[in-house]
């Protein structure tokens, strides 16, 4: 049935192409005999086992690569991002950057208003001068006193005596000068007696004169009548005259005799007067003593002293050193007007002009370093072989056609989770077990290439190897 069916098929091909060559049956069935299936075919076996070789050879790469690299896509560029504040506060003068402009450690990037703190600075030296020439008097007082402590003990003792010997010597002159006021009192009574003795002799000796004198005529007129002699009146005369002449020297003497009563009174007055110096003196000795001996306990108190001014040295030193602190924070705040680079790197998120008043604190722009690495979160099943100075190769996303050299740096203690704002709580009975991912610093080997902009943030994927075959 089939055969005919083919006769047929045969018959008819050639009844509608009446133009194609005819073709026997016999010729159809060799060419049947010679055709064989594909997969039976010498080329087809030969293409399929180079093909097996090929993907045997791919596969057996892939496992050995597989089984010796680790990689993740959860991995990110890091770095420190250095947020710049000023210090001190005042305007802004001068502005040396701008956006995204690259800067090295060191370079000047901004300048506030440094007057205010110039002036500050010279009134702190000021203070640090007088401070240090506080401190050498202070100093030179201590000298002073140690080298004359011990001779003004001495000479405050030699002070004491002389003083108490001056009242010795003062004490002895009023001794003398009551001595002497009690003899010129004796005198000053003598010269009295003998004053009030001349007085009377001199009334004897008046009464004397007159009975003389009364003699006189009494003898005359006798001798005219020749009842005495010559002699008796010449004797009568001549006691007449003895008579007037001892009134006179009496009265001499009464004169004589007040003068000296007279004196012996200025004596006595004198010698009151020197009585009364000296018993003054002997006061002044006796406060003499007292000064001295005030003068000898403030010798002997010169240790006390000495320590004093010993301790007026340690604070004149340590306003010294508060002076010298004073100095250098108005050197630190003169020079925190000038902000500097602290690394190098590019400048980012700028907020500050010029003219702006600044407050300490303020945050003015960030400088991202040139040292960046990679922070990849690997499953902790990817750890088992991973360690610190493996190589590793990073691919960023930005950059898909370069390839980035680096080595494992340090793997993290605990996971990203643990240190997450919210840890995750694992104890309660509904407890699903994850596969958690640690952070593993990556450093780049290669220096920066100007020509790709790395920054923190940005995508990469690093392939460790782990296993070296």
């Amino acid at each position: 049935m089939n055969q005919e069916n083919s006769d047929t098929q045969t018959k008819a091909s050639e009844t509608d192409h009446p133009g194609s060559i005819a073709v026997s049956e016999e010729d159809l069935r060799a060419a049947r005999k010679e055709k064989k299936p594909l997969y039976k075919r010498p080329v087809f076996i030969a293409v399929a086992a180079l093909l097996l070789i090929f993907g045997l050879i791919i596969g057996v790469r892939y496992y050995l690569h597989a089984i010796s690299h680790e990689s993740t896509d959860d991995a990110f560029i890091d770095g420190h991002i250095i947020q710049i504040s000023p210090k001190v506060s005042g305007y802004v003068v001068k502005l040396h950057i701008t956006d995204n402009q690259h800067v090295n450690a060191g370079d000047l990037l901004l300048e506030i208003d440094p007057r205010d703190y110039e002036v500050r600075l010279e009134q702190t030296r000021a203070n640090l001068q007088a401070a240090n020439a506080r401190h050498i008097a202070s100093q030179i007082n201590v000298k002073l006193i140690n080298v004359t402590s011990g001779a003004s003990v001495v000479q405050a003792s030699a002070g004491v005596e002389q003083a108490r010997s001056n009242v010795q010597t003062t004490r002895a002159q009023v001794e003398a000068a009551r001595g002497r006021l009690v003899q010129a009192q004796m005198q000053v009574k003598t010269a009295e007696a003998n004053s009030e003795q001349a007085i009377a002799q001199v009334a004897a000796a008046e009464a004397e004169a007159i009975r003389a004198r009364a003699d006189v005529p009494r003898y005359e007129q006798l001798y005219q009548k020749d009842e005495v002699s010559r002699q008796q009146l010449d004797t009568s005369v001549a006691s007449a005259r003895s008579a007037n002449a001892n009134l006179e020297a009496a009265r001499k003497r009464v004169a004589a005799a007040l003068a000296q009563v007279a004196d012996a009174q200025a004596g006595e007055q004198s010698a009151a007067e020197i009585l009364r110096q000296a018993e003054s003196q002997v006061g002044e000795s006796q406060a003499k003593v007292g000064e001295a001996r005030g003068q000898l306990a403030g010798a002997n108190a010169r240790p006390h002293q000495l320590a004093a001014s010993k301790s007026q040295v340690d604070v004149a030193s340590a306003e010294v050193e508060q002076a010298k602190a004073a100095v250098r924070q108005a050197e630190l705040d003169l020079s925190y007007a000038k902000i500097y680079a602290t690394e190098s790197g590019r400048i980012t998120k700028r907020t500050v002009e010029v003219g702006e008043f600044l407050q300490p604190g303020n945050a003015l722009f960030s400088i991202v370093p040139d040292n960046l690495w990679a922070t990849a979160n690997f499953k902790e099943t990817q750890l088992t072989e991973m360690k610190p100075g493996q190589l590793v190769k990073i691919t960023v996303d930005a950059y898909p056609g370069k390839v980035f050299r680096g080595h494992v740096d340090s793997i993290q203690r605990g996971s990203g989770a643990v240190f997450s704002l919210l840890p995750p709580e694992n104890a309660t009975g509904n407890y699903v077990k994850v596969v958690q991912r640690v952070p593993v610093k990556i450093v780049f080997d290669d220096p920066p290439d100007p020509r790709y902009t790395l920054g923190p943030g940005m995508s990469v994927e690093p392939e460790v190897t782990v296993r070296e075959r």
